[in-house]
């Protein structure tokens, strides 16, 4: 049982808000926002549950609002976790994205929408198919962005850079809308490497995301590789275990799990995924690989003494994006924690013959104790370099360079795939002559921990 449930935004401002049981004080969404600002000066992010004078207050940032929730009672933190990231998922589903804008356009919908999805502070109905019967209220939509739109989708494909669009429209307009069904292979790797560059740990967190905008609720077919082989299992010594670059064609997956509306007569022998999409964006499949993938960035770093001065340290940071010239990662952010001694830092950006030091900067965030590299976009296959000379407050010593990282990427490159986990085709199976909905299949490779040792 929660308490309460707001949306603030990314400055603190309450924009939804619900009390159920008042036994929370009204403050607690001021009490939550200073908390997570000032959660810890070495600059990291308040976990997603903490507790404050006997409230818990549970969180996910998602859009740039914060979405939370608050209780005092001893609740199962992964249920209502879950509850709040369904509760985005309802948001962009019917208002056609997630954001501080879109909450404050369409503030009476989700009121209606929250109303539904949780009683006296109890889960009710968190599906958004099941919701439609109960909402009244029609969505403003935001008109699409001219920007790259957000991460997940700029760049993807040859269709939009983004879809903003409501699961009303197919509903309430039939015969009007436009209709078209997205597919979306989204994976999050996590890598550790060593000092020398090799990888210690790898892992694939991926799932395969269906949103349709089709009417009448087709049965779809999403056919997968043929070479797709799940589980550890026993396989011919030709197979290369994610033996990337030498030829081998075999996904290789730990393990995984299916949308309940999905029907595996097929996946056996075909690879094959049948199903009818409900309303709304679901994971049809959700898998882990902790097989060998091919790292999309290489991290090399030198620190040495400055030979004019005892005083200062230069450290090279290298980074090549280990991916083909026709790609380029977006939002690609290096964080390298200094340790205590350095007093402060410049930076040097080297110039690439082909892109320079467009779209570069680099921040020495001192509170934090961390130099942070930021690019807006990084083409495949180009090497990057930052020279940063380091003034010391205790002068040069071995300490010095052990202290320096470990370095974190964080990114976001379209149309790869760590994996090499591929759609072979999509098929409406019940298709009108008289019209073909458009179909996109589109592919996103997100960082989650991307860790080098220095």
């Amino acid at each position: 049982m929660i308490s309460q449930f707001f949306i603030l935004s990314p400055r603190g401002d309450t924009i939804i808000m619900r009390d159920y049981l008042g036994n929370v004080p009204k403050a607690s969404s001021e009490i939550f926002f200073r908390k997570v600002n000032f959660w810890d000066k070495g600059g990291r992010d308040a976990p997603p549950v903490f507790n404050v004078d006997g409230v818990s207050y549970l969180y996910v940032k998602d859009g740039g609002v914060f979405l939370v929730a608050t209780t005092r009672e001893n609740v199962s933190p992964s249920l209502v976790l879950e509850l709040l990231k369904r509760i985005g998922g309802i948001i962009k589903d019917y208002c056609g994205l997630l954001s501080e804008e879109a909450v404050r356009k369409n503030f009476v919908l989700l009121y209606e929408l929250l109303d539904e999805v949780i009683d006296y502070g109890y889960p009710q109905n968190s599906s958004s198919e099941a919701l439609k019967e109960f909402v009244l209220n029609e969505p403003t939509m935001l008109k699409p962005s001219k920007s790259k739109g957000d991460a997940m989708f700029s760049g993807v494909g040859k269709g939009p850079t983004g879809v903003i669009k409501s699961i009303l429209d197919t509903s309430r307009t039939e015969g009007k809308a436009r209709e078209e069904i997205f597919v979306d292979i989204v994976e999050k790797i996590s890598c550790t490497f060593s000092s020398s560059g090799h990888v210690q740990t790898s892992q694939i967190d991926g799932a395969i995301q269906v949103k349709s905008y089709l009417t009448g609720n087709p049965a779809i077919a999403i056919a997968l590789n043929d070479s797709l082989v799940i589980g550890r299992r026993e396989t011919s010594g030709s197979v290369d275990y994610g033996g990337y670059g030498r030829g081998s064609d075999t996904v290789m997956l730990d393990d995984c799990n299916f949308h309940q509306s999905v029907s595996l007569d097929r996946f056996e022998t075909e690879r094959t995924l049948q199903l009818v999409p409900p309303d709304g964006e679901f994971a049809v499949m959700n898998y882990r690989s902790t097989y060998p993938f091919k790292p999309p960035f290489r991290v090399s770093t030198t620190v040495d003494e400055d030979p004019n001065s005892a005083l200062k340290a230069i450290i090279t940071i290298r980074i090549t994006p280990d991916f083909g010239g026709d790609k380029a990662a977006s939002g690609l952010e290096v964080v390298v924690p200094m340790p205590r001694e350095v007093a402060r830092v410049h930076c040097e950006l080297g110039r690439d013959a082909k892109s320079g030091a467009a779209g570069q900067t680099w921040d020495w965030q001192e509170r934090a104790r961390r130099l942070v590299w930021k690019f807006k976009r990084v083409q495949g296959g180009l090497e990057h370099t930052l020279r940063v000379r380091a003034t010391l407050s205790d002068g040069w010593g071995p300490s010095i360079k052990k202290s320096i990282g470990p370095i974190n990427l964080q990114f976001t490159i379209p149309m790869y795939c760590a994996s090499r986990l591929q759609v072979r085709y999509l098929q409406i199976l019940k298709e009108h002559k008289s019209h073909q909905p458009y179909r996109w299949v589109r592919y996103v490779t997100l960082s989650n921990s991307y860790v080098v040792r220095t």
